[in-house]
């Protein structure tokens, strides 16, 4: 890489004092996904669903005894 000479160049004071600002930049950083749902939240509902399903089939098995003792 062909080396690039300075337009400006550095004066340092022989005399004095010397300063130097350090300007703090904002940094920006890829956003980060958060899940709409919580993981707990989702086996909550997980184990509600199932829970349904398991009445409606205690239900559906009740309806056919009921019928089969009907008949």
């Amino acid at each position: 890489m062909p080396e690039v000479k300075s337009i400006l160049r550095e004066v340092l004071p022989k005399q004095g004092q010397l300063y130097m600002e350090d300007v703090p930049t904002m940094v920006l950083c890829k956003p980060k996904l958060l899940p709409l749902k919580s993981v707990t939240l989702e086996k909550l509902e997980k184990m509600q669903m199932e829970a349904q399903e398991a009445v409606k089939q205690q239900e559906l098995a009740l309806k056919e005894q009921v019928q089969q003792v009907l008949s």
